[in-house]
């Protein structure tokens, strides 16, 4: 099971045996408001617990990256976080708000309440009692602003500058939630594990908000630079950029990448380094696919001479194992890592064997000649499939031209659901599933 996976399974478990040990989804007498009081609690803490990581996710923690095997599988698990925290709240505000609707529309009965024992309550109880009804009407609000903004950034149409500046504002939405679930949460709680957890969850979280407003995720690992050549290749809707850094790149490994900045008024946007490090000659070559709105505009407006940010590297895309071979694929712009890993291996030559397929739909000579010489340089096997002229690339392809093939590793980087695809399809034949490495590039 993958750290991410784990990670997930961990927190939602570890919330619910631990709220389970202060309350009970089953109380008695059981009805349908018992357990409304009971799951209302339920499903706010485990809303609060999964955006609280995603919150901390969301900041670019280099020392969680290690340990979650990169920034890529960061951002699958802060994706499912989010979508866990957008079903629980839902779930948690229609048990809430849903419930008076209902009575009032006369499909419930409210039951009557009995006469409440006078209890002694210390200032901060009192204190969070005084604030019950102001905290449910910030929660409310929070949880309106929030549901839209976790919808809109699970629309992939919705374009990806506006996607970053709204949802930013997730972090304002959080802390109003926090607000809403510190005063809202059984005051018993916080004197249990349940309530420690939790309150260290909420610090994280919050710490983390803060940041993200005060605009600092990144800034540690951003300098300055500018570009030093352009070269277009219009065939393949393809840019290749060359940055140079000012000073301070602390260096990178093939298959890493990092977040450019070209304009003041755009978010960054990140894409695979396309070159070996070499601290004799410290620049950086990026290669883009014209793919969305800003990818497009890219084509136009880069030119030598702009000035522009790197933030990185990220990622964990390294190439490392122990392997006596390799299978890389790279489909489409995918290939980027490799044509990286090719000029690494021509500066420190390995002793793996590997193979190279190359999916693309698009061919430009002068870019083929530079993939053909790269490969040639670098000790590679180069397999070319073009779309529209060969056959879709396929397990059975890879395991009848690649001998030893169940003893190799594979590094995918390409769309997500061919890689899916073709691990089954190995998996399947024989191959082990730790032996199948791919990007998941997608940072939403």
């Amino acid at each position: 099971m993958k750290s991410a996976t784990r990670l997930y399974l961990g927190l939602l478990l570890a919330i619910t045996l631990l709220w389970l040990l202060a309350d009970s989804l089953l109380p008695e007498p059981f009805s349908y408001f018992s357990f409304r009081a009971v799951f209302i609690q339920y499903s706010g803490a485990i809303a609060m617990a999964v955006m609280s990581l995603a919150m901390v996710l969301a900041v670019r923690s280099s020392w969680l990256e290690a340990r979650l095997n990169g920034l890529d599988k960061m951002y699958q698990l802060h994706k499912w976080l989010g979508i866990t925290a957008l079903v629980t709240a839902v779930l948690h505000w229609w048990f809430a708000q849903g419930t008076k609707w209902m009575v009032g529309w006369g499909w419930l009965e409210r039951p009557q309440r009995g006469t409440r024992p006078e209890q002694t309550l210390g200032l901060i109880e009192e204190a969070f009692n005084s604030v019950r009804e102001l905290a449910e009407q910030v929660g409310e609000w929070a949880f309106y602003g929030a549901a839209l903004l976790m919808v809109l950034a699970l629309i992939k149409r919705f374009p990806y500058h506006w996607f970053k500046k709204t949802h930013t504002l997730i972090a304002v939405a959080y802390l109003a939630l926090v607000f809403h679930a510190v005063v809202l949460i059984k005051f018993e709680y916080w004197s249990q594990p349940i309530g420690w957890l939790l309150a260290l969850l909420i610090l994280a979280g919050t710490l983390s908000a803060v940041w993200i407003l005060a605009g600092r995720v990144g800034k540690r690992r951003t300098v300055a630079g500018h570009i030093d050549s352009v070269i277009r290749y219009p065939d393949m809707k393809t840019i290749e950029t060359r940055i140079c850094p000012d000073h301070g790149w602390p260096g990178h490994r093939a298959g890493q990448f990092a977040f450019l900045k070209s304009r003041a008024d755009e978010a960054p946007h990140p894409f695979t380094i396309a070159s070996a490090w070499n601290p004799a000659d410290p620049c950086l070559v990026f290669i883009s696919k014209a793919l969305g709105d800003h990818t497009v505009q890219m084509m136009d407006y880069l030119e030598p001479g702009l000035p522009v940010s790197v933030e990185g590297p990220y990622g964990c895309f390294n190439f490392d194992d122990d392997r006596p071979r390799q299978i890389w694929i790279g489909a489409g712009i995918g290939i980027t890592p490799f044509i990286a890993r090719m000029k690494q291996l021509q500066q420190l030559p390995g002793s793996q064997s590997i193979d190279l397929y190359h999916t693309t739909a698009d061919v430009d000579e002068q870019a083929l000649d530079k993939l053909i010489s790269d490969a040639r340089d670098a000790g590679v096997e180069l397999h070319l499939v073009l779309s529209g002229q060969d056959k879709r690339l396929t397990a059975q392809q890879i395991m009848a031209e690649v001998s030893e093939w169940q003893q190799a590793s594979v590094w995918f980087c390409g769309p997500a659901a061919f890689g899916q695809q073709l691990k089954r399809e190995l998996t399947v034949a024989g191959m082990p599933a730790d032996h199948f490495h791919q990007e998941m590039f997608e940072m939403r």
